[in-house]
């Protein structure tokens, strides 16, 4: 298959859309990917222009994404890149989608605490289970 398989880094930048289709569960976000580089005039990192994609997500991924991800969370998305070209008010809109194979959180900017999830039982990804991030779920007395 000729497919364009593409890596992101970057940031949810929209909550998770999760819904229960005909063909299976369904997920979709939008993720906002800011790149940094190194101004040597300035000597200080300076922000790029964001792009934003839309993420689509299917069957377990979808499911999976539901119960794991919120907004600002730093992601690392890993899929089939899709570029669409449709006509609206009159003039040409290009959206860019991935349809994700794996995504996981990027651990460079924190943690995360993995859950497996067995067959059968969706309480394990449902949005309101969702564990604590490790710096909350921790007390020190």
């Amino acid at each position: 298959m000729n497919e364009t398989m593409v890596t992101l880094v970057g940031n949810a930048a929209t909550a998770v859309d999760y819904r229960e289709a005909a063909t299976g569960p369904m997920a979709r976000f939008r993720m906002a990917v800011t790149p940094r580089r190194w101004d040597r005039e300035k000597q200080d990192w300076v922000d790029g222009r964001t792009s934003f994609y839309t993420v689509w997500a299917w069957r377990t991924l979808a499911a999976n994404l539901a119960g794991s991800v919120s907004v600002g969370e730093p992601l690392v998305v890993h899929g089939r890149l899709k570029v669409r070209e449709e006509e609206r008010d009159g003039g040409w809109k290009t959206s860019v989608d991935i349809e994700a194979v794996a995504v996981g959180h990027d651990l460079t900017r924190g943690t995360a605490a993995f859950r497996r999830v067995t067959r059968g039982d969706p309480s394990l990804t449902a949005p309101t289970h969702r564990q604590k991030p490790a710096t909350e779920a921790v007390s020190v007395s």
